[in-house]
């Protein structure tokens, strides 16, 4: 696979990731773990050396995991994980203060089997830290060895310059694919400008754009889907017109949906780097082709043009979530 830089920050990733949440938390039952172990393994054996975890999947043990999986090639892959829960646990308050961040970061260690972090993320912006404050704490892991460099998550404009002033931001990660492109209005002209690389979450839309789910689909009563407003059963018959959309354009390449949807992104910026997540090894290979797909700047017109024509509906979080995101 090929490679690509995040920005200026010299940090050299697979052009694209592998997102490791849905492994442990949020899409139902986790996997058992020598399958999630295995499948990790598969990707690096694929060409991916961007593995994406956090603190609060599980919590905890998406990082063990992780850990575990690429112990034997560490030294040829980048890991990302993420502070910012108090406890690692999203439903309690945020807490990105200093000592928190330091504490946290010698717990991933740990369960990362690791003596150092390639990018470490803050989840959320915390309104009661500044972000002066969380930057130069991570400065200062930075400096000590502990970390590569820093990132942020869902976080706006301002708080984005804010940090970088301090210490700057390798990345940016943030949800963005052909069903949430809200970033292209004032985030990615702000990273371009800055040097900062973007790492899309939830680029297959988290997983409605490969034409897998549709009104009839149900979810496990621990799936997050069951609360997003955008999965609702009204909503998810409406926003079929899209995945018929990509349906089209997929069969006149011989691609997939997924694939497509994948490629537009990497079509977007060199600086932009997915990191769609599965725990199906026949989903990540799809989604691995994906970074041989060449999308002309007449297929990207026409996904313009098609795309044009859609309103997606429904809000991509439940009312008590917005709070969290573009600060």
């Amino acid at each position: 696979m090929q490679t690509r830089q995040l920005g200026k920050s010299g940090l050299e990733v697979s052009a694209l990731g592998l997102g490791c949440m849905g492994l442990s938390f949020g899409y139902g039952p986790a996997t058992e773990k020598s399958a999630g172990i295995q499948l990790i393994r598969s990707a690096f054996e694929r060409g991916v050396t961007f593995f994406d975890t956090a603190e609060a999947y599980g919590p905890f043990v998406n990082e063990e995991l992780v850990g575990e999986a690429v112990a034997p090639f560490r030294d040829q892959v980048v890991i990302a994980t993420k502070f910012g829960f108090g406890d690692g646990d999203t439903k309690k308050p945020l807490d990105s203060r200093p000592e928190n961040i330091r504490a946290v970061t010698e717990a991933a260690l740990k369960r990362l089997k690791t003596d150092h972090i390639d990018l470490l993320y803050q989840h959320r912006v915390d309104p009661n830290v500044p972000i002066e404050d969380v930057a130069g704490a991570v400065k200062d892991l930075i400096a000590a060895g502990k970390v590569g460099h820093f990132g942020l998550s869902e976080a706006g404009v301002e708080s984005i310059r804010r940090a970088h002033a301090v210490q700057p931001v390798a990345a940016l990660q943030s949800e963005y694919s052909l069903w949430w492109r809200e970033p292209e209005t004032s985030v990615l002209p702000t990273l371009e400008e800055l040097g900062i690389g973007f790492v899309p979450f939830s680029p297959l839309g988290k997983g409605f754009l490969t034409g897998a789910i549709d009104e009839r689909t149900t979810f496990d009563k621990s799936d997050f889907r069951n609360i997003v407003p955008r999965f609702s059963e009204e909503n998810r018959k409406a926003n079929t017109a899209l995945v018929d959309v990509l349906g089209r354009i997929a069969e006149g390449k011989g691609t997939t949906r997924a694939q497509i949807a994948l490629a537009w992104l990497l079509a977007q910026k060199p600086w932009i780097v997915p990191i769609p997540g599965t725990t199906k090894l026949p989903r990540l290979e799809e989604n691995i082709d994906a970074a041989s797909v060449v999308l002309t700047h007449a297929d990207l017109a026409d996904i313009e043009a098609a795309l044009e024509r859609i309103k997606v509906t429904g809000e991509r979080y439940p009312a008590h979530l917005q709070q969290f995101v573009n600060r």
